[in-house]
Order: C-alpha cells, then sequence, then structure tokens
C-alpha cells in the first residue's frame, strides 16, 4: 500500500469517526433538549427505590444514547445534593446496560438482502431522506420541539453516515498483512483489554470505540478473540468522561464517578479472570471465528446483563469503596451543611439548561420561603423582641443575599445558552424577582433593627396603634403569602389577586399615619414612637410593593408583556368590576377599628 492510499485511508477513518462522534453527541444533545430537563427531574425522584433507580438509569441511557451523559448527570445531582450517592449507584448500574443499545443501533449497517422491504431497513436506505426531513424541520420548524425533532433526525444520519465511511476507509485494509497482524495482537487478552481502554479514554465514548470495532467487522476478519478484550477494555475507559466531569465537584461528586470506575473495573477484572480462565481449561471454538456487528452488541450487552443485576444487591460496596477512598471529615459536614440548598446550581446542568433552570427556580422557591420566614420572625419581634430570632433574620437575610448573587451568576449562565420560548419567560421572571426576594429580606432586617430600638429604648405602641399595627401586618403577610404561592404555582390568577390588596395596604398605611398624627396632637402618643411606627409602616408598604412587583412579573410572563409600568397604570386606569371588588373585600377583611379621638 503506497503513501498516498494509506492517507486516504487513515484520513478516511478518521473523518468518519469524527462525523460519527459528531452525530452520536448531536442526536444525544437533541434527545436531551426534547425532554427540556424532565428526564433529569424525574431521576431525581425515583431514585429512593433501587429497582427503578436501575431501570430508569437503563431507560435514560438508552434515549440520551450516552453513558457518560447519564453518569455526568448523575455525578451533577449528587455534587448538588439531590441525589444521594446509593441512590445513584442503581441509576450508575442501569446506565452501563442502557449504552449497550447503541451498539444494537449500530447494527442495522449490517443488513444485507435482496428483498427490497428488508433491505430499506439499512440505515443507508434510509438516512438520506431522514437527513432532508431534519434539515427541513430545523431550518423551518416553527416550534422548538420541530427543531428539536430535526436536530435528533440529523444527528442520528450523520452518526450512520459516519459509520459507513470508516467501514468504507478500512476496506482495503483487508488485504493488508500487516494491519492483519495489528488485529492479531489484539488477540492476546492484555493487550485487546488496553487498547479498549486507551482508545476508549482518548475519543471519551465506549459507543465510539464499539463502533469503529463494528466499521472493522464489516470489512475485515475481526475474530471473537480480538473483540472481547477490546469490547471489554472501553467498558473501564469509558469511566474517564465522568472522572473529568467529577474534577471541579465537590466529594460526593468525585465519590460517584469513582463509583462508576470501581464498577466497571470489577466487572472488568472478574470476566477477564472467569472468561480467560475457562478458555484456558474448555478453549471455546468459536474464539478464532469472525464477529459482525450483532455479536459485537451481543458481546457488550451480554457483559453488561450479567454484571450489572448481579452487582444492584452489593450497591452499598461500591458506596463504601468511595468512602474508603474519598473519607468524609468535619470540614465537609460543616460545607454541606452551609451551602444545602444552592448546591443545586450545579455547573454541570448547563449542559442541559432546561433542567439547569428548573434546578433555579426551584432555587429562587427556597430563597422565597426564607424571605417569608425573614419576615415573619421580625414582625413578631415587634411585640417580643427576641436576640436569638433576630439573629436568625440578620442570617437569613445574608443567606438570602447569597442566594441573589449566585442565582443571578447561574441565571445568566444559563442565558448563554439557547433556549426555547418558554424557558426565556421563565428566565427574564426568575431574574425578576430574585431582586424582589431579597429586597424584601432587606426589609425585613430593617424590621428587626427597629424592633430592637424599641426594645433597648423600652418603647412599645399604645393598644390602639398596636391593634392597628396587627392588621397591617396580617395584611402584608398575606400578600406576601399570596406572591410566594403564585410564583411557586405559577398561577396567574392567584397573582391578579395581589394588586388590590397592595391597593389596600397603601390605604392602610397612610389611615394608620393619620390616625398617629391626630392621637400626636392629643398628646396620646409620643414623637418616637411615631417615627417607629411611620418607620415599620414604610417597610411593610414597600414589601407590599415588591410582592406586587413579583405578581406582574408572573401575569407579563403569561401574557408576553413587558412594560410593568405600563401594565400598572392601565390597571388602575381602567378598573374592572373584578378589581373593584377584590380591593373592596381585603378593605373590609383588614378594616381598622372605628376610633374616636
Amino acid at each position: 500500500m503506497s503513501s498516498l492510499e494509506m492517507f486516504s485511508l487513515v484520513a478516511g477513518l478518521v473523518g468518519g469517526l469524527a462525523m460519527f462522534l459528531y452525530g452520536m453527541n448531536v442526536m444525544s444533545g437533541g434527545l436531551t433538549k426534547m425532554a427540556g430537563g424532565k428526564l433529569e427531574s424525574v431521576l431525581a425522584k425515583v431514585t429512593k427505590h433501587a429497582v427503578i433507580a436501575y431501570l430508569f438509569g437503563v431507560g435514560v441511557t438508552a434515549l440520551v444514547q450516552s453513558s457518560s451523559a447519564s453518569t455526568v448527570m448523575v455525578v451533577g445531582l449528587v455534587n448538588s445534593g439531590i441525589m444521594t450517592l446509593k441512590q445513584a449507584v442503581s441509576v450508575i448500574l442501569g446506565a452501563n446496560l442502557g449504552t449497550t443499545f447503541t451498539a444494537w443501533l449500530l447494527s442495522l449497517n449490517a443488513i444485507s438482502s435482496d428483498n427490497f422491504i428488508i433491505n430499506l431497513l439499512k440505515p443507508a436506505s434510509f438516512t438520506p431522506f431522514l437527513a432532508l426531513i431534519g434539515i427541513g424541520l430545523y431550518m423551518f420548524g416553527k416550534t422548538e420541539k420541530k427543531k428539536n425533532v430535526g436536530t435528533i433526525l440529523l444527528g442520528f444520519s450523520v452518526l450512520m453516515f459516519g459509520m459507513s465511511s470508516m467501514s468504507s476507509a478500512v476496506s482495503p485494509l483487508k488485504d493488508v498483512d500487516s494491519f492483519k497482524a495489528i488485529l492479531t495482537t489484539f488477540s492476546n487478552p492484555i493487550i485487546g483489554f488496553l487498547v479498549g481502554i486507551l482508545f476508549t479514554m482518548i475519543i471519551q465514548s465506549s459507543a465510539g470505540t464499539i463502533g469503529v470495532l463494528q466499521a472493522l467487522s464489516l470489512s475485515v476478519k475481526v475474530k471473537y478473540s480480538m473483540a472481547i478484550p477490546v469490547v471489554i477494555g472501553a467498558e473501564v475507559g469509558t469511566c474517564i468522561t465522568a472522572i473529568l466531569s467529577s474534577l471541579g465537584a465537590n466529594k460526593n461528586g468525585k465519590r460517584t464517578a469513582l463509583m462508576h470506575l470501581y464498577f466497571n473495573i470489577i466487572k472488568a477484572s472478574l470476566f477477564m479472570i472467569i472468561f480467560y480462565a475457562l478458555n484456558a481449561i474448555v478453549h471455546f471454538d468459536f474464539m478464532d471465528d469472525k464477529i459482525g456487528m450483532v455479536g459485537i452488541a451481543g458481546i457488550h450487552t451480554l457483559v453488561n446483563l450479567v454484571a450489572t443485576p448481579l452487582m444492584l444487591p452489593f450497591a452499598q460496596l461500591l458506596v463504601n469503596l468511595a468512602l474508603k477512598t474519598i473519607p468524609i471529615d468535619e470540614k465537609e459536614k460543616k460545607e454541606q451543611e452551609e451551602q444545602q440548598g444552592i448546591r443545586t446550581l450545579d455547573p454541570r446542568f448547563l449542559s442541559n439548561p432546561p433542567f439547569a433552570l428548573e434546578q433555579a427556580r426551584l432555587a429562587a422557591i427556597t430563597m422565597a420561603n426564607m424571605s417569608q420566614d425573614a419576615l415573619n420572625k421580625a414582625i413578631d419581634l415587634i411585640t417580643d423582641y427576641n436576640q436569638e430570632v433576630a439573629d436568625e433574620v440578620e442570617h437569613l437575610e445574608r443567606k438570602i443575599d447569597s442566594y441573589e448573587d449566585q442565582l443571578g451568576t447561574y441565571l445568566m449562565k444559563i442565558n448563554s445558552h439557547h433556549l426555547g420560548e418558554a424557558d426565556s419567560h421563565t428566565l427574564s421572571l426568575l431574574l425578576h424577582c430574585i431582586t424582589d426576594y431579597e429586597r424584601i429580606s432587606d426589609h425585613a432586617l430593617n424590621i428587626s433593627e427597629k424592633a430592637k430600638g424599641m426594645s433597648d429604648g423600652k418603647r412599645s405602641f399604645s393598644p390602639k396603634a398596636q391593634t392597628e399595627m396587627d392588621i397591617f401586618a396580617s395584611a402584608v403577610k398575606e400578600i406576601m403569602d399570596l406572591a410566594i404561592r403564585s410564583f411557586a404555582e405559577q398561577d396567574v390568577n392567584l397573582a391578579k389577586t395581589i394588586e388590590p390588596l397592595e391597593e389596600t395596604i397603601d390605604g392602610i398605611n397612610m389611615e394608620v399615619k393619620r390616625r398617629h398624627v391626630r392621637r400626636l396632637r392629643k398628646g396620646k402618643c409620643t414623637i418616637e414612637q411615631g417615627f417607629d411606627l411611620s418607620d415599620i409602616g414604610t417597610d411593610f408598604e414597600r414589601i407590599a410593593d415588591h410582592c406586587s412587583n413579583i405578581a406582574v412579573g408572573i401575569i407579563e410572563v403569561d401574557e408576553d408583556l413587558y412594560d410593568a409600568h405600563e401594565y400598572l397604570e392601565t390597571l388602575k386606569r381602567e378598573k374592572s368590576d373584578g378589581f373593584e371588588q377584590a380591593v373592596d373585600f381585603y378593605e373590609r377583611k383588614y378594616m381598622l377599628p372605628s376610633v374616636k379621638f
């Protein structure tokens, strides 16, 4: 074979492999995007039962066509605290079986028949049409769903074309003695095993290694003795992706990647020892037979079909090995307690923007609940000051500040990815609302500090003023509750009940201040008490304003409106009967008691 022929062969093989890996990546990305983060959300919920988690791991990996992708996904879920190590093991075991589906899909290339109908099942027959449909959907599809379907079809077509290119490229090698000699060295179990590991580590895809092996089997004689150790080696080599992904993770994330590595090492080692020990005794006749694409897929499946269910009852062993390798120390325990919640914003989720956005939304709900907790505690301090409770309010305010910073940064990273229309609206809403929740916690801290000043100065409101402030506080607590519920549930109808209550709270604030002035003139309260009442009333009113902002944001996203000021002006200018009735309802509900001055 001349140098030029060798160069063309290598170029064809490398080009085919590049298209194969790219097509797999595109198809996997399209399938993941099609799921819209739902797979991971379900995955986080079903992992309490080992068998269900195992089956789900099989299904997810078969669907996204990549054990590396699903394992990295699991590393992220464990790193963020959503999933425990014990729960992750079952999914990882399932992923090892699920990834074998890819080899069976590629085996369609082995179809050969004179029957027209059967021949249509061969990818070379139908992938050009799939590619045409895919590019049409991707370029001209009006919805995100159609574009995702187009991406999947294009990815599959490129993958199959890459497989065909590799097979065509290596076809001339069947007559090259030196290449046959190289292949023969693979029959040595150790060499074949190491080749499988190294090649898979380089391309970071066990499916890619097995795909190349299948492409070779179409064109040259690949024996069972050559294929088996390479397939087993690929099982170990594929762990490199999860290992690399875990480098920036916390200790639990690293332990998850180690569990994947340990399982594959145990599986591969036991298989190699048992199988080749038996072969030394029995001398399997099929070892020198030619293996086809189906045979390679069969070996890949059989090994995992036997090993993964057998390991399932011993999942704790993998957890223990990981914990012995990376023990838990006191510093880690403390970090886990301090970071609980915000750890859900794992950078690995950014590769799947819809799921990352869902994690950000859940973190924002946690932030909202903390804001409500801070407010309720601060209001209680007005009449019953307690330094420990005040410290809790301050701690919550600092934690909420941290949430705003980290959520804002995370959301901007998500925004750098392509998002569907609905996800873009959700992202805008989150960016809009987290600032309001942070400001509400600031006002809660203001109220706490004002309560401390009243306690230190031995000041309290008069019985009548306290009754009015209790009513005022009840209205503020309700509007806060409505804002959080409508935000968490994305309930537009509930959000529309907030503005009438906000208008009522504005009226309460004005009336409370007016009554204080009249009491001040009659000498029934002091100027200091007036400052306390005015400052707390201002905080109450501004909290209501922020709740109104949150409600408007929810309504804007639902109705595609993006001018909050214009929306509120229109709402107040064109007050409907329903709006007026709602205001009347709240005014009667929070009516201040009549007084005589």
